[in-house]
């Protein structure tokens, strides 16, 4: 499985190397499982500020993406309100970017197209590690509760009543960088179950939750692990049924999406944008009407929030490789 993200990263990034990627600073810097471009001089596990101010970035347009769990073209209305807002707060144009895949999302801010994102669990510490961002936010409850749960789901009238009953089926995951979609749903298959992709089970890659949600319901998908979050905002906008499915498996509370900007921005530029999160007011906006559960921004710390998640990844023998 580790080689699996390699390869993909690969891909990904090799593009934007050859593109006339940036050297490795000039200074000693810890780095840790950053890319030689990055360095970590405050053992954060996040890449500073370049030291020489003339790299810093002051764009006059803010590019901002939301991570593509689902149909980008669902979420540019849905976040309008918050990048008006985000405008208002930095005075400077924003735009939303309706990315089509989690590997365009990351190349797109390692290449400097990309300035704040909202980037999935799972791929957080690969944004982290290969694109440079700086994770400081996600959503919350106004009580500060936080997260999802990955399910494991079945059409209502499947004989799988178990994960056990999982051997010999096909099993649809999402993305390779899905934590929901692969990666815990995979290491806990092995370690809880016993149970090998691709050796005790077939599997698919559906490319996003809701596809696999779908795939459930219209019984194309024998079985499928998904983020719940996601689930749940298809079934309050009517696009599916909840008697349609069936769950088999529930896991522990994970963070949810993290938001992150470029670890090159200028520092007065990143201090208006977390200004513009932290001030969003969510009464009656339509970031509050799409996610029922939450009501606020709170502040995220990577080394130690995602600290479940880097040890999914290390479980299922992933490293953040973007060469």
């Amino acid at each position: 499985m580790g080689k699996l993200l390699s390869m993909m990263a690969a891909a990904v990034f090799a593009v934007s190397m050859l593109a006339g990627g940036a050297p490795a600073q000039a200074e000693d810097c810890h780095r840790g499982t950053l890319d030689a471009r990055y360095c970590d001089r405050d053992y954060n596990q996040t890449a500073d500020l370049p030291l020489d101010d003339s790299k810093w970035v002051d764009p006059d347009t803010i590019i901002f993406s939301y991570t593509p769990v689902e149909d980008p073209a669902v979420y540019a209305k849905v976040w309008d309100g918050f990048i008006n807002h985000m405008a208002e707060t930095t005075g400077k144009k924003v735009v939303f970017f309706p990315v089509q895949s989690y590997a365009a999302q990351y190349e797109a801010m390692r290449s400097g197209r990309l300035h704040v994102a909202g980037v999935n669990t799972g791929g957080n510490p690969v944004a982290v590690s290969c694109a440079g961002m700086v994770p400081f936010a996600m959503m919350a409850s106004k009580d500060g509760s936080f997260g999802y749960e990955m399910e494991i789901i079945v059409p209502a009238d499947s004989p799988i009543k178990s994960p056990n009953d999982l051997k010999g089926k096909t099993l649809a995951f999402t993305s390779p960088t899905s934590n929901s979609g692969f990666k815990a749903p995979s290491a806990i298959l092995k370690s809880d179950f016993g149970l090998v992709a691709d050796k005790d089970f077939k599997t698919a890659f559906s490319g996003k939750h809701d596809n696999s949600v779908l795939g459930v319901t219209n019984k194309d998908y024998e079985a499928a692990a998904i983020a719940n979050s996601v689930m749940k905002r298809m079934i309050d906008r009517g696009v599916i049924d909840p008697a349609s499915i069936r769950t088999i498996y529930k896991s522990q509370t994970f963070p949810t999406t993290g938001y992150g900007h470029a670890h090159d921005l200028h520092p007065e530029v990143v201090a208006k944008i977390k200004q513009a999160f932290f001030t969003f007011d969510w009464e009656g906006s339509a970031l509050q009407e799409e996610f029922k559960k939450e009501g606020s921004f709170i502040g995220i710390h990577h080394k130690s929030d995602w600290n479940v998640i880097r040890k999914i990844d290390a479980a299922n023998g992933v490293t953040y490789d973007c060469k």
